[in-house]
């Protein structure tokens, strides 16, 4: 079934592959986005005839009115996402975060397909054995992920909605992150060939952002027994610590050394191993092993160089 689809902040991470394999897939797609990092990640995107870009604001009603009534389906990508940008900004979280997807659940018609991203960081430390499922109870330390849990209960009050508790997001994208775990010490150790490790143990779940973009398209393919529902979504075979994860790229980069630092405490304290096994029962399965992220990301590292205050 080809969709009228509307994507908040497509020009992100997460959006600026999900839009180009939205469109390739055959439907209309509908990108709003402030464009709030001048990033250019949907360029390729302006031949496509069923691309329209619209630059603006999820908390302004008049927009969001507007664009809503043309979509079969909402795909709301758009926040500041992970606790260091929250922090810096704790206002502007609450009204993007929060109030934004409020605003845009109370518009919803009854037939309007929801699927968004929230995050499985809200299971915190996990049970006494660290593991968590759908239902295991949720205890967010962070704003971000505090305000996803809050949000996440009210996106459930319409039928027609899906969420997804994603995994830590890795791979290369347009519209590139390096702060995230495995891009961030794939990029030390392509640059720096080395890395600290605090609470080296600590386990959490991740997931590549073109197998992000694959569990939207199944969803909106297998809409009609899905919904309502939420879903962990992330690679069962890397629900890996900190320290495990720099051995995977220690494999491809023998010369990167990683310090298990026994004095100091990481200030991100999740520690949890994910159950996918919902979300696979339906037929999805991930198609980007972590070990062929970590080669995707020493590729893109050829050409991207954080020195923005550098000489060189």
């Amino acid at each position: 079934m080809i969709y009228n689809i509307l994507v908040t902040g497509g020009a992100g991470y997460l959006g600026s592959i999900m839009v180009t394999d939205l469109l390739y897939a055959g439907h209309k797609v509908t990108v709003l986005d402030n464009f709030m990092f001048k990033q250019t990640s949907l360029n390729h995107c302006c031949h496509h005839p069923n691309f329209t870009v619209v630059k603006g604001d999820i908390r302004q009603k008049d927009t969001m009115l507007k664009l809503m009534k043309e979509a079969d389906v909402i795909i709301p990508l758009a926040a500041l996402v992970g606790a260091p940008l929250c922090s810096l900004d704790p206002i502007g979280a609450t009204t993007i975060n929060h109030d934004a997807i409020e605003l845009m659940l109370k518009l919803l018609s009854k037939n309007q397909i929801v699927l968004m991203p929230t995050t499985n960081s809200a299971y915190g430390t996990g049970d006494k054995n660290n593991y968590c499922n759908e239902e295991s109870p949720l205890q967010p330390i962070s704003q971000y992920a505090i305000e996803k849990v809050e949000i996440e209960k009210e996106l459930m009050q319409c039928p027609n909605a899906i969420s997804f508790r994603l995994a830590t997001v890795f791979g290369m994208s347009p519209r590139m992150r390096i702060d995230l775990l495995v891009n961030d010490f794939t990029y030390r150790a392509v640059n720096d060939h080395f890395v600290v490790l605090f609470e080296s143990h600590f386990k959490r779940n991740y997931i590549h952002v073109r197998d992000v973009s694959r569990v939207f398209q199944h969803a909106l393919n297998n809409h009609d027994v899905m919904k309502g529902e939420i879903y962990n979504a992330g690679l069962s075979d890397a629900n890996v610590s900190k320290k495990e994860l720099c051995k995977h790229i220690q494999k491809q980069i023998p010369e990167f050394i990683f310090i298990d630092e026994q004095i100091g405490k990481d200030p991100d304290q999740r520690n949890y191993i994910v159950s996918n096994e919902k979300i696979e029962s339906t037929g999805f399965k991930t198609e980007f092993s972590l070990d062929r992220g970590i080669r995707e990301l020493i590729k893109g590292y050829a050409m991207i160089k954080n020195s923005r205050y550098g000489n060189i």
